[in-house]
This record gives structure tokens, sequence and C-alpha cells, in this order.
């Protein structure tokens, strides 16, 4: 089995003067993490490698390491044979009239993934579309746009299943 860290909108500095400790305990043991953008500085992904590699896509703001090679637009991997694309921005629900979901995954991922791991809005979510199984972690420390403590997802893949869990940081003594 695979155990995946998933992270996003870290937003550090601007919203957060470092990454909450709970992060660290939640993600305790994964053996990758995957952070899906707005990361600021590359501190933070030092700080998050420290408990296992990590990669990462860029998110909206201009300000994300830009020269870091850990750091892409998008990405996609494959790990036990499942396909994962992770972007910043999904535009779920499907906005056929601007790019349908099929021409985003081919877009982004160069074609079909089986999950699709994303930030941007703030919100957590797990839910399959069309077969695809969708992961925003959160924010850890701006969850729902609200400054605080917030979440973040583990992906654990076994034996060709994927299936993904959001963590609330606040269950965590620090």
């Amino acid at each position: 089995m695979t155990k995946i860290g998933l992270i996003s909108d870290t937003h550090i500095p601007r919203d957060a003067d470092a990454i909450p400790p709970q992060v660290k305990t939640a993600l305790a043991g994964v053996d990758r993490i995957l952070h899906g953008g707005d990361i600021y500085i590359a501190s933070v992904l030092n700080e998050l490698e420290a408990i296992a590699p990590i990669l990462a896509v860029r998110g909206n703001n201009h300000a994300d390491p830009s020269e870091d090679p850990r750091v892409k637009d998008s990405r996609r991997l494959t790990i036990e044979g499942i396909a994962i694309g992770v972007t910043h921005h999904l535009d779920y629900p499907e906005s056929p009239w601007i790019r349908s979901f099929e021409k985003t995954m081919d877009a982004e991922f160069d074609g079909p993934v089986d999950v699709i791991v994303f930030g941007s809005s703030h919100n957590p979510m797990v839910e399959t579309y069309k077969g695809v199984l969708l992961v925003n972690p959160g924010s850890p420390t701006l969850p729902m746009g609200c400054r605080g403590l917030g979440t973040v997802g583990v992906l654990e893949i076994d034996q060709g299943k994927a299936e993904a869990r959001i963590i609330d940081l606040t269950a965590i003594l620090a």
C-alpha cells in the first residue's frame, strides 16, 4: 500500500506564519506528499519534505516558487497502476461551455487519470465524478477562506484501488 499526503493552499506567510504542527502529525508515515498550489515560498516545501518527498503544482498566486524543480504547472504520475493528476484549479462541477471534463484531463494531464488532486477553493472534498476520484484537501491555514486551522488529505492506493479521506486538523492535539 502507498500512502500519499495531500495539502494545498498553505498561503504562508501571507495568511499564516508557519505550517501548523498538526500537519506533521496528520501526515506522519506517508510515502510522499502532493501539494495543490498556492505555496508562496519554497521554505514551505522544504518543511513538508522533512516529512516525505514532495511534488507540487503552481497556484494562481504569482509568488509561488517558480524556479523550484519540485513545482510545475500540473503533474501526472502513476503509482501502483493508478494515474494521478495534480492541478491547482479544477472546474467542478464541470463547465462544458468552457471545457469538458475530458478535455480538461487531456489539457492538464495528457489524457484520462483515475484521481485528480486539486486545490484553489479551500473547500475540502472527496467525490467521484465520471469514474474519477476528485480530492481537494482544503487548506491547513485558510479553511473556507477564513484564517484558522483547517484540513489536509490522505490518498491510499492498494491493489489497484484508490481511496481518499480528509483530516480535520482541529481534531489533532498540537
